[in-house]
C-alpha cells in the first residue's frame, strides 16, 4: 500500500506552508505500510517556540482555504514545543529545534520511503543545524540572542 493522492496533496500543501513559513529540515514519510491510521508523517521543526505556532497556523490555514482539510486533533499547541495536527490521512508534526534533536522521529521512520516535497520545503534541509552554528558563534561572540 503507499499514500493516496489525497495524502500527497495534502502532504504537499503543508509541507509548502511550512517552507514559507520558513520551517527547517521539512520531510515528509510514507508510513502507510507500517501503519494502518494514517498515510504519512510531515516533519518540520523551528528555532522558537513563536516561529512553530507561526508555521503550525499557516499548515492549517492553508490546508484549510485551498484542500478543504480540518484537523481532527490539535495538540501541543498551548506549550508550542510540539504540536501535532492530525489530519487523519496524514499527521503533522511541527517541533521545537530542541524537541527534533532529543526525540529523533526520523530514526523511527528511517526505513519508510520518503516522499517528494516542493522545491521550497526540500531547500530548508540542514537549515536547523546551519542555525544552530550562527546562535553558537553569537554566543561566543557575546552578542547572543539574536536568532532566538
Amino acid at each position: 500500500m503507499t499514500a493516496t493522492d489525497r495524502s500527497l496533496e495534502l502532504i504537499n500543501t503543508a509541507a509548502q506552508a511550512a517552507a514559507d513559513k520558513l520551517a527547517h529540515d521539512i520531510i515528509a514519510y510514507d508510513v502507510s505500510d507500517v501503519l494502518s491510521i494514517t498515510d504519512a508523517f510531515l516533519l518540520a521543526s523551528a528555532p522558537s517556540d513563536r516561529q512553530v505556532k507561526a508555521i503550525v497556523d499557516e499548515i492549517e490555514e492553508r490546508l484549510n482555504k485551498e484542500l478543504g482539510a480540518k484537523p481532527v486533533r490539535r495538540e501541543g499547541d498551548r506549550e508550542a514545543r510540539w504540536v501535532l495536527l492530525d489530519y487523519v490521512d496524514i499527521v503533522v508534526h511541527v517541533q521545537h529545534s530542541e524537541e527534533r534533536v532529543f526525540y529523533a522521529l526520523e530514526r523511527l521512520w528511517k526505513d519508510c520511503p520518503e516522499l517528494e516535497l516542493p522545491a521550497d520545503a526540500q531547500a530548508t534541509r540542514g537549515k536547523a543545524e546551519e542555525h544552530a552554528r550562527l546562535q553558537a558563534a553569537e554566543d561566543a561572540a557575546g552578542l547572543g540572542g539574536g536568532l532566538r
